[in-house]
């Protein structure tokens, strides 16, 4: 069988409608959604944009162009919304998200309640079913790569619990080769051996907690706990800029893709090097953060701040800075030494 290159981006506004459509046409999820299908593409379209959203489209890249398999995508919500999801009788939770997003009574914090909450006790992630049909499934590559851009995706922010819902009979052996934990009246426990049919048939919830997560050294799903505070403290404009390099464009294509000036542009590099220097001048990301550097020094300079960002999302991710040095200064005061290997860390 020939290799499939399978390759994910950021849902944009033109995939909403597709990829609601192959959520309509899939043998489970539709019958989940019933006739709240009509509030999936109006609810993303709402929610494109929102920092609470994290959506990934999926595409077969083919020689007679990319085919659109799907979408992965997850949202940060309330603590109330995780307590009635928990509650008996608990809900399919696309469906739910759908309706209550139309109505507008959405349950995903907003872009301030994100980065406060980033900032201090941490986030609740629910994972929105992905809706990539099940055939696309076969072989491995496609869940592969949902699996990776999910991990990606959520690297670098604190959680406090994921939650999702099985799709199939082979996402639920998937979800326990994970370490995923199955809710029960009693907590999380393991995930009920045999009848898989029975647990798709109603409304579960599976996952893990970070309290939980110490205790499953290990398991791929405890590994999504694992957080460092960032260093930094980026400034918006700064992250803007960071984050559209990720591309490898030159200053001159940031800046026409940012809107600004090529002298803004710089002037922001050398404060986000000031601002690295000041807080790591053990990483020297070039000689002096202040001095010109000639064009190909610059080019390296940046090349190897981008990599290290690229190992460090956490100095991406958006937070709330008073609050997280609090907490970081409480942290250090209660517990002087702290283990990295510690997930809730």
């Amino acid at each position: 069988m020939a290799f499939r290159a399978i390759r994910c981006r950021p849902m944009q506004p033109k995939d909403v409608r597709l990829c609601a459509k192959v959520i309509a046409s899939h043998p489970i999820l539709a019958l989940r959604y019933g006739d709240a299908i009509r509030h999936l593409a109006p609810s993303w379209l709402r929610l494109l944009g929102s920092e609470a959203f994290i959506c990934d489209v999926f595409e077969d890249h083919q020689p007679s162009g990319p085919v659109v398999l799907g979408a992965g995508m997850s949202v940060f919500v309330t603590d109330d919304f995780m307590r009635a999801l928990k509650a008996p009788p608990s809900f399919w939770i696309g469906r739910e998200l759908a309706i209550r997003v139309a109505r507008g009574d959405s349950p995903l914090l907003s872009d301030k309640e994100l980065r406060t909450a980033n900032s201090s006790d941490g986030l609740n992630v629910a994972v929105w079913q992905t809706g990539v049909s099940p055939q696309h499934l076969i072989g491995g590559e496609v869940g592969g790569s949902i699996m990776t851009a999910f991990v990606e995706s959520h690297r670098g922010f604190r959680l406090k619990e994921i939650v999702t819902q099985a799709e199939c009979v082979d996402h639920i052996e998937a979800l326990r080769n994970s370490g995923g934990l199955f809710w029960n009246s009693r907590g999380y426990g393991e995930i009920p051996a045999g009848a898989p049919e029975k647990i798709l048939a109603e409304p579960h919830v599976v996952g893990m907690s970070r309290d939980l997560a110490s205790n499953s050294v290990g398991a791929w799903i405890a590994l999504m706990f694992i957080y460092q505070p960032p260093r930094f403290g980026f400034s918006p404009s700064e992250e803007r800029l960071i984050l559209s390099a990720q591309g490898w464009g030159t200053d001159e294509e940031l800046a026409r893709k940012l809107g600004l000036s090529l002298a803004t542009v710089k002037k922001t590099w050398r404060a986000i090097y000031e601002r690295v220097h000041s807080c790591a001048p053990d990483l020297a990301f070039g000689s002096t953060p202040t001095g010109e550097s000639p064009p190909e020094r610059g080019k390296e300079k940046k090349r190897r701040l981008l990599a290290y960002l690229r190992e460090h999302p956490e100095e991406l991710r958006p937070v709330l800075r008073r609050l997280l040095q609090q907490r970081v200064l409480s942290t250090r005061s209660a517990s002087p030494v702290q283990s990295k290997a510690n997930p809730g860390s």
